[in-house]
């Protein structure tokens, strides 16, 4: 998301838990979903920047980390991962 630093955190709220609900299957937009609706109203500005970060991988990719068939690459691990990785593992 390039206009992220212009535009107000509540506004990158909303464009981000649009993109969560909206990925294309139905597991992922629940997956991404319910955690984008518990999570992001208390993300720092840096944290929503991560979460678009990892909005912008491929869902096969994505579903597999969360359903723990295979490991997130280093790129991609860092707070917000984790805390989507505990979400999903505590469901």
């Amino acid at each position: 998301m390039d206009d992220k630093s212009t535009l107000p955190a509540d506004a990158v709220r909303r464009k981000l838990l649009f993109r969560s609900w909206h990925r294309g299957t139905r597991e992922m937009d629940l997956l991404l979903g319910r955690f984008a609706e518990a999570h992001l109203p208390d993300f720092t500005e840096g944290q929503l920047a991560l979460y678009a970060e990892l909005l912008q991988e491929n869902d096969p990719d994505l579903y597999d980390w969360l359903s723990g068939k295979s490991e997130p690459p280093a790129h991609c691990r860092n707070e917000v991962m984790e805390k989507l990785l505990k979400f999903h593992a505590s469901c």
